[in-house]
């Protein structure tokens, strides 16, 4: 039996999406297996990255999937790939058990169109399962404290990196 430790990690996209008012977007998830807790389903928008796609390239795709946002420019990232573990039982449910977790290329952008725009209910152009229930614009400080907990090393240090663009 492989133990959790020697499992890989899964390549992943994270995106942190500033309004104008230096608030960013975060999505309520409408479940699968690594958000087992109701109280922190809030997070910002991931995903995976496609065998030969660029971080990038993944990060605008994964937006677009998730939240039906095109419009955006680029604010920054964080240079490091920052990883999170999950739990055992998790583990052995999310993606097939095939991971141990994942290891995330963090963006922030800066969202230039209208509210409109946004569409969690139909994303993609409706092409997408909805990943999210909800969503809103809140402080990039409150959401470590939102999203599930063994997510929270990663959003504090994204926190760090990116609150000089949570300004209006």
């Amino acid at each position: 039996m492989t133990r959790l430790e020697d499992l890989p990690y899964r390549p992943c996209v994270g995106l942190a999406i500033f309004n104008r008012a230096g608030q960013v977007f975060l999505g309520q998830r409408l479940g699968g297996a690594e958000h087992v807790d109701a109280t922190h389903s809030w997070q910002m928008p991931q995903g995976g990255i496609d065998k030969g796609e660029e971080p990038y390239e993944a990060a605008l795709r994964e937006l677009y999937e998730e939240t039906s946002i095109r419009s955006v420019t680029k604010l920054g990232e964080v240079e490091d790939w920052l990883n999170y573990d999950l739990p055992g039982r998790v583990a052995g449910e999310a993606w097939k058990g095939k991971y141990r977790g994942q290891t995330q290329k963090w963006y922030a952008f800066g969202f230039t169109g209208e509210e409109g725009e946004i569409d969690i209910l139909k994303p993609g152009g409706g092409v997408h399962k909805p990943e999210f229930s909800s969503w809103r614009w809140d402080s990039l400080d409150r959401a470590a404290e939102l999203v599930i907990p063994f997510k929270r090393p990663v959003y504090e240090r994204v926190t760090r990196e990116f609150r000089r663009f949570a300004k209006a």
